[in-house]
């Protein structure tokens, strides 16, 4: 049962000093989840976070749920998820509540306009932390460069590309394996 808790409570903390969405916790997860629980590597949570964006839902929720799930099963994923969705249905509610009566004022604007700046600093984080573990050798940079430029510059869906980055991947490791 305590481990349950811890589970919530870690999850909760995560959940609720993450603004930005899913990629921007992957700071917070690493600290909390890698470093101090030791739940999990560095590489699995690459893993989950990929695994989460290819699935449905949100990929904060999907990777706490793995998390959740390789911790205590079954009861580990619906802790964890519930842990990292409860501050964020608190927040939903008071805004929805009070934000129509000021969001007009400018110091509301403003203070949205920082967070904005602060999320997008933590996403390049993210996105450094995710290239340093993932992107290993010329494989991995040509996978990166075509999976970018097919969906930032061609609006490509990312469902074929995680396909196709996928193929590409298994195919890297077969050709690798028979020039050995």
């Amino acid at each position: 049962m305590e481990e349950l808790w811890k589970l919530f409570i870690v999850f909760c903390r995560i959940g609720a000093f993450t603004f930005g969405g899913g990629y921007a916790m992957l700071p917070l997860i690493q600290k909390e989840v890698v470093e101090k629980n030791h739940w999990a590597t560095d590489e699995e949570v690459i893993d989950y976070y990929a695994i989460g964006q290819c699935t449905p839902g949100i990929i904060a929720v999907n990777t706490a749920t793995f998390i959740g799930f390789k911790q205590r099963g079954i009861i580990g994923a619906i802790v964890a998820t519930c842990g990292v969705v409860f501050p964020s249905v608190v927040v939903i509610s008071v805004i929805a509540a009070y934000l129509t009566n000021f969001e007009d004022y400018a110091v509301v604007q403003h203070a949205f306009g920082g967070i904005r700046v602060a999320v997008a600093a933590l996403i390049l984080n993210t996105i450094i932390k995710m290239w340093r573990t993932s992107v290993k050798d010329w494989l991995g940079i040509i996978i990166f460069s075509g999976s970018f430029l097919a969906v930032a510059f061609f609006n490509i869906s990312p469902i074929p590309v995680v396909v196709i980055s996928a193929l590409l991947g298994i195919s890297g490791m077969r050709v690798r394996t028979d020039v050995k």
